[in-house]
């Protein structure tokens, strides 16, 4: 027994000894990975401007004085990550989805639009053989069923007058003159009269001033072409008949759905009026002319129409069956909202921190656009979180920052990072930062630009409203502002990338300008010029107004986060604070 007692003393005693010597140890090496660790993710800030941010200690680019260590929690971001406030967010309407695979029965199919229309090969029109007066037309509305061999219209035809007589003179000659009477009994029958017409006016020698038009076709009328009392020429149509028992669905195709489709493919429809009920359709045609304005190509199918239940103008959705593999690729879906189109590029811009407004610009790959829905080849993983509302928004705060951007593909500066000293009063020339120089610059119309130059004009009016802290005339100019973006005339633009940058804009610049129009809080106006500044100052850069203007910047605005605004010169008119602080801020860079 006292054997056994040995020996666990001696148990006992070396794990102790192992604990102190190693236990110790391997903690110490924890510590000193977690202080490796923290070294590596530790970032600096200004303890007057915390919105400052840098991955090395030095001096505030701002005031110049010495960063310090940020706090465990402050805000580390990746070279091109941007953090928006939660103002901000709400301001914007930013609103994001977590992106997945397809939903199983539709991730194989491809969504088509669409509307019902006649069938052409099925339409007739009803024409006037002679020439004259209708007396009597016996189509009373557009959409009246006719059926064939009814009688559509009475006309008084003074050349049938005529005919009619050269008839009754040439059967007194029919044993002399044969040739003549069968070329008289042939020219009525040209003019549409039936054999048992002939004879009648043959038989009983007398002329008939009014002859009557019969449908060819049964249908529905769905054009009346003339009225009573209208004179008509030969040949003039009178009603347009369609043969609704088919009626056609035409569909528009995007370029990236042109190989899925082909002539003879099965397709199934479905219509807003019948959503329960499925149409089984072939595709019996598609146009082999792309349209370069809307980027895609009609695809015809015919639908059997017993029932009368198609009208002409209804909308349909088909549905297509994708090829495996083209299915196989559209894996991850996202809304078409959240995708940013340069024309080369494809971007969205993803949420890198789930707890906290952090973004990042990623490319992707496009498949096929099924609805309202993008099928994403390549640049997005299962369970990630992107932009789907204020996509633009964001772009235009990343671009602002200098980080990549649709517009800025290599980065830059952050604005976080302007040399000089910013204080009250400062108006120190500074260099045009990089992000300003890298933007992209589009060619343009120069009508096009001189109405941007007139949306620049009534940004001023606006701006320096503000700057008098004057919210009624705020209120006032947004109103002429929201006049002149609407004035645009988006044809001027040629180029598809410069159209498709200037829609996003367009819609930005507006809903910002509509916000500062409702309300007489000018500080809330002051909020919404946060984003209207940014959005034109995107504008400005892009397309060029042929005048030079100043970017100028508070580090005091937008909650401490600094912002932005444009001005015809150099002077610091600061309109996010008005008398307040009238002379806070710099010029940060010019535009030409």
């Amino acid at each position: 027994m006292k054997k056994y007692i040995i020996y666990i003393a001696i148990l006992a005693v070396g794990l102790v000894m192992g604990y102190v010597f190693f236990g110790t140890s391997s903690e110490s090496s924890d510590s000193n990975k977690t202080e490796k660790a923290e070294a590596k993710t530790q970032m600096w800030t200004c303890s007057m401007h915390p919105q400052i941010m840098q991955p090395e200690p030095g001096d505030c680019p701002i005031c110049g004085m010495d960063l310090i260590p940020a706090e465990s929690g402050a805000d580390g971001l990746a070279v091109n990550e941007i953090k928006m406030t939660e103002n901000a967010m709400a301001l914007a309407n930013i609103q994001t989805t977590i992106v997945g695979n397809a939903s199983g029965t539709d991730e194989n199919t491809m969504l088509l639009s669409g509307k019902i229309m006649a069938n052409e090969e099925a339409n007739a029109v009803q024409a006037s053989y002679f020439e004259g007066r209708i007396e009597k037309l016996n189509v009373n509305f557009t959409g009246e069923e006719v059926r064939k061999g009814q009688l559509l219209a009475t006309i008084y035809a003074p050349n049938l007058v005529a005919a009619q007589q050269e008839l009754i003179t040439a059967t007194s000659m029919k044993a002399s003159q044969p040739a003549l009477y069968n070329a008289v009994r042939n020219k009525l029958k040209l003019w549409k009269l039936s054999e048992s017409q002939i004879n009648q006016i043959e038989t009983s020698g007398k002329v008939r001033e009014n002859f009557p038009i019969y449908a060819t076709v049964s249908g529905t009328v769905s054009q009346k072409m003339a009225e009573e009392g209208d004179y008509v020429k030969q040949g003039q149509p009178i009603v347009k008949v369609s043969n609704l028992s088919t009626v056609w669905a035409m569909f528009d195709a995007y370029e990236n759905q042109i190989s899925q489709l082909k002539e003879g493919q099965k397709i199934t429809v479905t219509t807003n009026a019948y959503p329960n009920k499925e149409f089984e359709a072939t595709v019996s045609f598609i146009d082999p002319v792309l349209n370069t304005k809307s980027r895609t190509v009609s695809v015809r199918t015919t639908l059997n129409n017993k029932e009368d239940i198609l009208k002409p103008g209804m909308f349909v959705t088909a549905k297509v069956q994708m090829s495996k593999g083209n299915a196989a690729q559209a894996k991850i879906t996202v809304p078409a909202t959240a995708v940013l189109w340069t024309g080369s590029r494809s971007l969205v811009y993803v949420k890198t921190n789930p707890n906290e407004p952090v973004f990042e610009m990623r490319k992707v790959t496009l498949g096929t656009k099924n609805g309202d829905v993008y099928n994403i080849v390549d640049g997005l993983r299962n369970g990630e979180e992107v932009v789907t509302n204020g996509t633009f928004t964001v772009d235009a705060a990343a671009q602002l920052q200098g980080k990549k951007s649709m517009m800025n593909t290599e980065g830059g500066k952050t604005t976080t990072g302007h040399e000089g000293h910013v204080g009250m009063g400062n108006t120190t020339k500074i260099e045009t930062s990089d992000h300003i120089a890298h933007n992209q610059r589009l060619e343009t119309a120069a009508k096009f630009q001189t109405q941007l130059k007139g949306i620049f004009g009534a940004y001023i009016v606006l701006e320096d409203a503000l700057v008098k802290d004057n919210a009624e005339s705020a209120k006032e100019g947004a109103n002429d502002l929201l006049k002149r973006i609407s004035e645009v005339d988006m044809k001027l633009l040629k180029d598809q990338n410069a159209h498709n940058h200037w829609m996003q804009l367009d819609k930005e610049l507006k809903e910002a300008a509509t916000s500062i129009s409702k309300t007489s809080d000018i500080k809330k106006q002051r909020e919404h010029f946060v984003h209207l500044s940014a959005h034109l100052i995107n504008a400005v850069k892009t397309f060029g107004i042929n005048q030079k203007v100043y970017v100028e910047f508070c580090p005091m605005a937008n909650n401490n986060l600094g912002a932005y605004w444009l001005s015809k010169d150099k002077e610091i008119r600061n309109p996010y604070f008005g008398a307040e602080m009238l002379d806070c801020g710099s010029v940060t860079g010019e535009i030409d």
